[in-house]
C-alpha cells in the first residue's frame, strides 16, 4: 500500500543553540515507511557528518520513525523542511515547512 501524505511538525522558530526536534509520519503505508528529510530541497543526509554541507549542522536523523533531531541549532540550520516516507509502493511528501533560527 502506498504511503499516504505524512504528518509533519516542524517548530517556527527556534533560539540559537537549542534542541529542535521535527517529526514525520503516515500509517496507510504497507510495509512500514521509511522517512528522508529534505532542508530547500536538498536532501539530508542520515549523517550529518558525512556531507561537507551540513558539517556544521549536528542532528540525527532516525528513517525508520521519521525524527529529525537538531542537537543544537545554528543560523544555518534555518530552511524549508520537508519529509518524504517511502516504501515499496510508492511516496508521499509532505508540504514544506519553514524553521527560523
Amino acid at each position: 500500500v502506498k504511503p499516504m501524505t505524512p504528518r509533519c511538525t516542524v517548530p517556527k522558530a527556534v533560539p540559537v543553540g537549542k534542541t529542535a526536534s521535527l517529526h514525520c509520519h503516515e500509517n496507510e503505508g504497507y510495509p512500514k515507511s521509511t522517512y528522508s528529510w529534505y532542508r530547500n530541497s536538498e536532501p539530508l543526509s542520515p549523517d550529518s557528518r558525512s556531507n561537507a554541507k551540513l558539517h556544521n549542522s549536528s542532528y540525527t536523523l532516525n528513517p525508520s520513525t521519521g525524527t529529525l533531531v537538531f542537537h543544537a541549532v545554528h543560523k544555518g540550520d534555518t530552511g524549508r523542511y520537508s519529509c518524504i516516507a517511502t516504501n515499496d509502493a510508492g511516496f508521499a511528501k509532505c508540504e514544506e515547512q519553514e524553521m527560523e533560527v
